[in-house]
C-alpha cells in the first residue's frame, strides 16, 4: 500500500506537471497563430489607409488621376473587410480553442487531488481498521479509476491528434492542396484574386505618386521663371532639385535608379537642403527650391508612395498564401516537439494515477480481509489456550473473563480431590 501511495503520488506529479506545460504550450502556439493573423490584418488596414492618404493628398493643382482615384475607392472597403474577417476568424477559433484547454486543464488538476487525497485518505482508513469507510473508499475509487481510463485513452487520442496535426502541416507547406482544408480555420488564406487586385492598385498608386512629384521638381520647384503666374512660382532659385527614383517601369516591373536620383526612403533628408525662407506672403527671400509648404506636401506624398512600396512583397505573399506556409512551418519546428511531449506527460500521469488507485483498491480489500481473519483466528486461539490451560491458570491470578471463571474452578478442585484423598486413606 506504500508503494501504491508512492506510485499515484509520482503519478499526480507527472500529471499536474505534463496539464501545465501543455496548458503553456498551447497558449503560445494559439497566441503565435493570432499574433500572425492580425499583423497581417494591421498591415491590410495600414494599405488601406495609406491608399486613402495618397487620394486625398493634393499638391496645390496636382493630384493623382481621377481613374487612379475611383480604383482606390473600390479596393480600400473590401480591404478592410477582409482584414476584419481573418482577424475575427482567427480570434473566434483561438477563443473556441483556448475555452475547450482551460476546461480540460480544470479537469485534470481536479482528478490530480482527488485521486490523491482517496489514496491518502483510503492508507488511513485501512491502517485504523474502518472496513466500512475502506469498502465505501473502495465503490467510489473503482468510479473514479475507470473514469481515468476513460480519460487516458482520450489523451492518448488526443496526442495523436497533435502529432497528425504537426504533419498535416508539415505536408500543407511542402505542397499547399487547392481544396480548403481544416488548417485554414485557424489561419485563413487571403482571396488570392482580391490580394492580386490590391497589389496591382498599390503598385499603380507608387507609379503615379512618383510621376507626380517629379512633375512637380520638373515643372516647378525647378523652374526659375513662371510660364503662367500663380501660386507656382514662388521665386525658386538655386542647385535644382534632384528627382525620385521611380522603383517601378511603367508595366509595373522593377526598376533601378540612376545616378543622381533620390530614392524614396531618403527624399525627406535630401529634400530638406533645398528649403528657402519665406516671406509672409510665401515667396521665398533666400535661394531654395521649395517652400516649408512644398516641402510638407511632396514629403508627405513620398512617405506614401514608399509606404505602399514597401508592402509590395507582403501582397506578394498573400497572393500564393505564403503568410499561412510560413506560420504552418514555424508551428511545426517551434511548438510541435513540446506538444508531443507534454501531451504524452499527460495520459502517462493518468495512466500511473489509475494503475496505482487501481492496486490501492485491491490491496485495500485483501488488507481488510487479512485483518478480519487475524482478529477472529485470534479469538479462536485465545479461547482454545484459556480451555487447555485452566488449571494453570488457576494458581495464577489474572484480570481476563478466562482467568475469573478458572479462579471460580479452582475453589472446587481442591475439595474434589481432598474427598478422594480421605476416601483412599479410609
Amino acid at each position: 500500500m506504500l508503494v501504491c501511495l508512492v506510485g499515484s503520488s509520482v503519478g499526480c506529479i507527472v500529471l499536474y506537471t505534463g496539464q501545465d506545460k501543455f496548458h503553456s504550450s498551447t497558449c503560445s502556439m494559439l497566441s503565435y497563430v493570432v499574433d500572425q493573423a492580425d499583423t497581417t490584418a494591421e498591415n491590410l488596414r495600414n494599405v488601406s489607409d495609406y491608399l486613402s492618404a495618397a487620394k486625398k493628398i493634393g499638391l496645390d493643382a496636382i493630384v493623382l488621376p481621377a481613374d487612379i482615384q475611383k480604383s482606390m475607392d473600390d479596393i480600400m472597403g473590401t480591404i478592410k473587410k477582409v482584414a476584419n474577417t481573418l482577424s475575427d476568424t482567427t480570434e473566434k477559433n483561438s477563443k473556441r480553442i483556448q475555452d475547450g484547454l482551460d476546461i480540460i486543464r480544470m479537469a485534470l488538476i481536479v482528478l490530480a487531488a482527488i485521486m490523491l487525497c482517496l489514496v491518502f485518505i483510503g492508507f488511513l482508513f485501512s491502517i485504523f481498521g474502518l472496513e466500512f469507510l475502506v469498502y465505501c473508499l473502495v465503490i467510489i475509487g473503482w468510479i473514479l479509476v475507470t473514469g481515468t481510463i476513460i480519460l487516458c485513452g482520450i489523451f492518448l487520442l488526443v496526442h495523436n491528434v497533435f502529432a497528425d496535426a504537426c504533419v498535416s502541416m508539415d505536408e500543407w507547406v511542402q505542397k499547399q492542396p487547392k481544396v480548403h482544408t481544416a488548417l485554414e480555420d485557424v489561419l485563413p488564406c487571403v482571396n488570392k484574386d482580391l490580394a492580386q487586385e490590391v497589389f496591382l492598385r498599390t503598385m499603380d498608386a507608387t507609379l503615379y505618386t512618383v510621376t507626380v512629384l517629379n512633375r512637380v521638381i520638373n515643372d516647378v520647384a525647378n523652374t526659375n521663371s513662371p510660364t503662367v503666374d500663380g501660386p507656382l512660382h514662388f521665386n525658386q532659385t538655386g542647385p535644382p532639385l534632384p528627382p525620385l527614383c521611380n522603383p517601378l517601369m511603367d508595366d509595373r516591373s522593377d526598376r533601378k535608379c540612376i545616378p543622381g536620383e533620390v530614392e524614396l526612403q531618403n527624399a525627406g533628408q535630401v529634400w530638406k537642403k533645398y528649403v528657402c525662407q519665406v516671406s509672409a506672403a510665401g515667396v521665398c527671400i533666400g535661394p531654395g527650391r521649395l517652400t516649408p509648404t512644398y516641402y510638407e506636401q511632396m514629403l508627405a506624398f513620398a512617405n506614401v508612395s514608399y509606404a505602399l512600396y514597401r508592402y509590395g512583397p507582403f501582397f506578394l505573399n498573400l497572393t500564393d498564401c505564403t503568410f499561412v506556409r510560413d506560420a504552418f512551418s514555424d508551428i511545426s519546428k517551434q511548438h510541435c516537439p513540446d506538444l508531443r511531449i507534454h501531451s504524452a506527460w499527460i495520459y502517462i500521469g493518468l495512466f500511473l494515477v489509475s494503475a496505482a488507485v487501481m492496486l490501492s483498491l485491491i490491496f485495500w480489500v485483501i488488507y481488510a480481509r487479512e485483518r478480519r481473519h487475524r482478529v477472529y483466528t485470534k479469538k479462536i486461539l485465545s479461547s482454545r489456550v484459556c480451555g487447555e490451560s485452566e488449571m494453570e491458570l488457576s494458581h495464577q491470578p489474572h484480570s481476563s473473563r478466562c482467568s475469573t471463571s478458572s479462579s471460580r474452578m479452582s475453589f472446587k478442585t481442591p475439595r474434589t480431590s481432598v474427598g478422594f484423598q480421605d476416601k483412599a486413606t479410609f
